[in-house]
Order: C-alpha cells, then structure tokens, then sequence
C-alpha cells in the first residue's frame, strides 16, 4: 500500500522536488516559537505512530510464531503482510518523520539512496499483500474442495515471493538513471524526468491493485451471500444419533433421552433407576446443519474483515496518488504540508492492518489478553 511511501516523491516523479518546496518555504518554516511548537507537536504524533505501528504489526507476528493453532497458510499470508508492515514502521516511517519535521535532508546521499529504496519496496510490498490475501481469499470461496490440496505454505510462499519480486521491479528503475549530486544533498527524492515510469509506479503500485482488489472482493461477496442465502433456506430435519454410555459432560445441540437396559422392570424409562441397570444417552443433534450454520458465520465474518480491511486501504491511499496525479496537471496545487499529509495518511495503513486483524480474530484478542495478562503478572 505503500508504493506511496516513495511515491512520496510523487510531486518528484513529477519534477516537483523537495528543492522547489526547501527554497520557497525556507523563510517561513524559520519562524517563530509557535513554529517551534507545532513542529515539536507534529514529532511527537508521527513518533507516537511509528511506534504504534511497530508495536501492532511485532504483536501479529509473535502471535502467528506462538500459536500451533495459527500455523495455516492462510495466516502465514498475513504473518508477511505484518513483517513488511513492521519493515515499513523501522526503515522507512521513522526517517520519514525526520524528514517531514525538519523539511531538510541531512543524512547524506547514501542513506538517501537507502530510504528511497526502502520505501518504494516496502510499501509496494504492503498493497501486494493484500492482493494476495484476497486473491488466497477468493480460491478458497470459489473452489474449497480443489484449492483446499493446493493451500500449502510452499504455495504461500511462493505468493509471497512473487509480491516481493514485483516490488522490487518497481523501485529499483530510478537508480539506473539517478544523478549523483557533488555539492550537499539538502533533499531527497526520487530524480525522475521519466514520465513513463511514472505512469509504471503509480498504476503498478496502486491503481491496479486496487481494481484487483475490488474486482476480487466483488466476486467473494458474491459467492458469501450465495452460501448464506443458500444455508438460511436449508430446511431443518437432517438429524444425526448417537448412543453413549451415561456421563458428566453436557448435552448436544439438540435434545437427549435416558434410556435403561438390562431389565424388564416397566419403570426402565425412569432415568432414576437402580445402581445394576446401565444407562444410555441417545443424543439427537442437527449436528450437519450446526456444522453449516458455524462455516456460515465464519464466512461472513471473514468477509466482512476483508471489506474492512479494503476499505481501510482505499481511504488511507487514494487521497495521495490521487493528489500524485494532480500535481502535475496543476504544479501550483502543490502544498507540501498537504503532501506530508496524504503520504503519512498512506503510512497510517500499516497501524490499521494488524489493529483489524486483532479485533477480528478471537485467537488473537485471546492471545492479546494472555499478553497483558503475563505482563501485569510480571509487573
């Protein structure tokens, strides 16, 4: 989600660089000591987010490695998508902070050349892995039976390789022709007078993940209703019996009848009957259609994050590569605060996937308890 990160330099993609925004806003951002306090105020909330962000994403993983329960192929998927959401949290958004308070580079043209990569890699690799999600997602709604073989963590691996190869292919153009400058680098940006890799970046980066990812939660929908309207429509009646001996544990579902043996008394249908006539539970369950209701909600459930999940990443997102394709058509809509804005609301994404993951999840907010659990125990 995040090819914005280094889209960041999107008004760059489009010769719009930090060197036009240092020059003109230089007077003003050397202001006075409410300036001082605003900048020191946006520090804090983009620190307090950084480490949020690394927090949430560091938990999901601890939880997926902790877990025998979470070991599927299924969740490895999502395992990924929080590892390169943390990548994001620790090699980019930090600098990142940095960058945006102090609206200056200082770190050199090496690092420059590290954080650039960095973000445009990482983020990619973030809105990849929600294709993938939803793509693994869709296989396992349209064709259970067949893909259930197929779902193997070799296969999920083998997503989560492609995610990464395409997100490499898509940052590394811009280094084979960067200008290595002679006096101080001041800004950081990806140098591209190539309006052809910008159009590459921006629709390999987003526009089409996104339309697959519409495309591909159009069709789970469509297939969950069907399964829900498809079960809600079952007519009761298909019964499964069982007869056991006698014990403690609960009844079924359904109703369950004491039945005696081994006497001829009238009274044997009495359930109170003498410690030398054994007892039989006969359980009458609709355990097929209880087993069916349960995958219903679970379905639903699952979709239901899934459109979360994506409607999250559109509203964090559109609003930058939207403005990316704007400035260029109206280089005086260019505001670098409202830049800083959009590219930090894209960010914001990598906070909000592991937080729906958890709340969605009852082995997570299980694990998230024993969590605080331990810890206050400790404490």
């Amino acid at each position: 989600m995040e090819d914005a990160s280094q889209l960041r330099p999107a008004p760059e993609l489009l010769n719009i660089s930090r060197n036009y925004t240092h020059a003109n806003l230089t007077p003003v951002a050397e202001g006075s000591d409410g300036n001082v306090a605003v900048q020191a105020g946006v520090a804090v909330t983009l620190a307090l987010i950084t480490f949020a962000t690394t927090l949430s994403n560091a938990f999901v993983i601890a939880t997926i490695y902790q877990s025998r329960k979470l070991h599927t192929p299924a969740n490895f998927l999502i395992a990924s998508l929080a590892v390169t959401d943390l990548l994001v949290s620790i090699l980019v958004m930090p600098i990142s902070a940095l960058y945006t308070v102090s609206q200056t580079w200082t770190l050199g043209q090496v690092m420059c050349d590290i954080w650039l990569s960095s973000d445009i890699t990482c983020c990619t690799a973030s809105i990849l892995h929600l294709c993938v999600i939803a793509l693994d997602r869709y296989w396992a709604i349209t064709d259970a039976v067949e893909y259930s073989k197929k779902r193997t963590p070799a296969r999920a691996a083998g997503m989560i390789a492609t995610a990464w190869v395409i997100a490499i292919s898509i940052s590394l153009p811009p280094f084979f022709w960067r200008q290595v400058k002679a006096e101080e680098v001041t800004s950081c940006n990806v140098n591209s007078d190539h309006i052809f890799y910008t159009i590459y970046s921006t629709f390999g980066a987003f526009y089409i993940p996104t339309l697959l990812l519409i495309a591909l939660y159009g069709r789970i929908y469509v297939e969950a209703r069907k399964r829900i309207l498809k079960q809600s429509h079952n007519k009761p009646g298909k019964r499964l019996t069982s007869a056991h001996l006698i014990t403690n544990s609960p009844g079924s579902v359904a109703s369950t009848t004491s039945l005696n043996y081994g006497t001829n008394d009238s009274s044997s249908c009495d359930t109170t009957s003498s410690p030398n006539i054994g007892q039989v539970k006969v359980t009458v369950s609709d355990a097929l259609l209880e087993k069916k209701r349960i995958s219903a909600a679970r379905e639903r459930k699952a979709t239901k994050t899934l459109g979360i999940i994506l409607g999250a990443y559109i509203v964090c997102w559109l609003p930058f590569f939207i403005y990316t394709l704007l400035v260029p058509v109206c280089p005086s809509c260019f505001y670098p605060e409202l830049f800083d804005s959009f590219t930090w609301l894209g960010y914001l994404n990598s906070l909000i996937n592991p937080i729906i993951y958890t709340m969605s999840n009852e082995d997570f907010k299980q694990a998230f308890h024993k969590l605080i659990r331990f810890k206050c125990c400790r404490a």
